[in-house]
């Protein structure tokens, strides 16, 4: 696993790789932050199996890693947003169910989901594929590093640590790969420049089968 819950990469992928992916979703409908559900496209379910991505999701993962959900996410000065500091705890499931540690429930079109405990979490690997730069202009990724071994957070919880431990700004180059584990506690705060921050996120899980009637949706 990622020691401290993230990692930064040089760049992996070409300016002509990065074009080409933002070429395969620029008829995506977009919501105000960017596009979900993205597993759906050819180009991108095609990409997410890119030997440098899975080599990448094996080796933090210690298992074979398995794509399952892709996002874009698209901030510029005319979409513009921050997201507060918080982990990232609901999966897309197959199916509901009724067992003590998951949910609450909910749906995003038309995808079940359900907040996971940290057994589960632990089992998955976000890549965060830049397909421009991320700077300190233009809302970077902000993580606590080590956060991830605290478990599932209440709000609270998170606050104070957040209150009480140095944050790091995620930089890189166009191309460049961020991995992180979902239970790090992140935040991104608004853009101050027009340039934009599009970032292709990338789930991964060491089995879609995360326990006996509980498997992971593809969205």
């Amino acid at each position: 696993m990622i020691d401290r819950g993230y990692s930064i990469s040089l760049p992996l992928f070409s300016d002509a790789e990065c074009d080409a992916l933002l070429r395969a979703v620029s008829d995506s409908h977009r919501s105000r932050a960017g596009v979900r559900h993205l597993m759906s496209n050819p180009a991108i379910a095609e990409f997410a199996q890119d030997h440098r991505l899975i080599d990448l999701a094996s080796r933090a993962l210690d298992r074979a890693a398995i794509p399952f959900r892709a996002t874009l996410f698209e901030k510029s000065g005319e979409k513009n947003w921050l997201i507060p500091w918080h982990q990232d705890t609901a999966l897309p499931l197959n199916e509901k169910f009724d067992i003590k540690g998951w949910g609450p429930w909910s749906e995003k079109a038309g995808v079940r989901y359900a907040h996971a405990p940290a057994a589960a979490l632990s089992r998955i690997l976000a890549l965060r594929i830049h397909l421009d730069p991320s700077t300190r202009h233009n809302g970077p990724l902000r993580v606590i590093p080590e956060s991830h071994c605290r478990g599932v957070l209440s709000d609270e919880e998170i606050a104070e640590i957040v209150g009480t431990h140095e944050s790091v700004e995620c930089l890189t180059d166009r191309g460049g790969v961020i991995a992180m584990q979902p239970l790090l506690i992140h935040a991104s705060s608004k853009a101050n420049t027009d340039a934009p921050r599009r970032v292709l996120h990338l789930e991964y899980a060491d089995s879609l089968e995360l326990a006996s009637n509980i498997r992971l949706a593809i969205a």
